[in-house]
């Protein structure tokens, strides 16, 4: 029997996938949106979830009594209500670690980007500038410079791994030490801060991590610092940050998340020391598409009675 799967969003790089072997559901957003009667509901046995999606929340969970799986088509989930799940005993599966490799080198693409002001010279370069006022000013080079990343996983890692071809001293923070990681472990961000000059975000979004970084580590981290953020913007107090960057009190930063995404201050994108991105530091073709095997095997493996992987819940 042919299970019917409920997509929280338009995801057209998947949808053939699924309905080559799912019956298709589309949550019904926006006013044009087509409803879903509540029987389409109630024949939900699976649902498909991403970061920028419809939450599944409690509202959504109350519509769909017989769920058994959420598969998740990115690292992060926070935009599934995992208490309730749990309390249902519905399994969660995510694309933990299948990006890694893709954000962890978007993340120095940006810190080269910020510390050699890349995308400033490339401005400067193309409004006719160094003919008419000559050199820009001296930048700093990267080798022998501090590091330290904000969650050691397996972003944090893939990171740490390229900053040493860049001879980066690394150091990091975590819930708990790493075993055997050959980097040092500082028990505070605000301390790890105060020890580098570059400071990564790599951790996981949600109420744990929320404002993590905020004005004293920013402060901590000092005006010659750099801040880059592939983790979510969540994590980072935003308005603390725009302030820093706008005062002098933070050197730089390169963001590919923002605490209200699409949405980005006019006042951050007006600043000259940052770098926007529109979090697509996972988006390359080789991460979607082992995202997308990962959904639909997951899915496939659940309704034929096999194990997941991937697993969160």
């Amino acid at each position: 029997m042919t299970a019917d799967i409920l997509m929280m969003g338009a995801m057209p790089t998947i949808e053939a996938k699924l309905a080559s072997r799912f019956r298709l559901h589309r949550f019904p957003t926006g006013e044009d949106a087509p409803p879903l009667s509540a029987e389409s509901f109630r024949s939900i046995r699976g649902i498909v979830a991403y970061s920028s999606a419809q939450p599944v929340d409690a509202g959504v969970l109350g519509r769909v009594p017989n769920v058994e799986i959420i598969a998740n088509m990115g690292a992060g989930y926070e935009s599934i209500d995992i208490g309730a799940v749990k309390a249902r005993g519905i399994i969660v599966t995510n694309a933990s670690g299948l990006n890694a490799v893709d954000v962890a080198e978007h993340a120095i693409g940006m810190l080269l980007a910020v510390a050699r002001d890349i995308v400033a010279a490339d401005r400067y370069a193309r409004a006719g500038l160094w003919k008419t006022e000559g050199r820009m000013p001296l930048g700093r080079r990267l080798a022998g410079r501090k590091l330290g990343i904000l969650g050691l996983g397996h972003i944090g890692l893939a990171i740490a791994r390229r900053a040493r071809a860049f001879d980066l001293r690394i150091s990091y923070h975590n819930r708990r030490p790493v075993a055997d990681a050959p980097y040092e472990y500082v028990a505070t961000i605000e301390e790890l801060a105060r020890r580098v000059d570059i400071l990564a975000v790599a951790a996981p979004g949600g109420s744990e991590t929320r404002h993590l970084v905020d004005r004293t580590v920013l402060d901590a981290l000092g005006p010659a610092g750099i801040l880059i953020n592939v983790g979510r913007g969540s994590i980072v107090d935003q308005s603390a940050l725009i302030d820093a960057l706008a005062d002098g009190r933070l050197g730089g930063a390169g963001l590919d998340v923002f605490e209200d995404e699409p949405n980005i201050p006019d006042r951050l994108m007006a600043l000259p020391n940052v770098v926007l991105q529109p979090h697509i530091a996972g988006a390359t073709r080789e991460a979607v598409a082992a995202a997308i095997d990962s959904v639909v095997d997951n899915l496939v493996a659940h309704f034929a009675g096999l194990p997941v992987s991937h697993r969160v819940a």
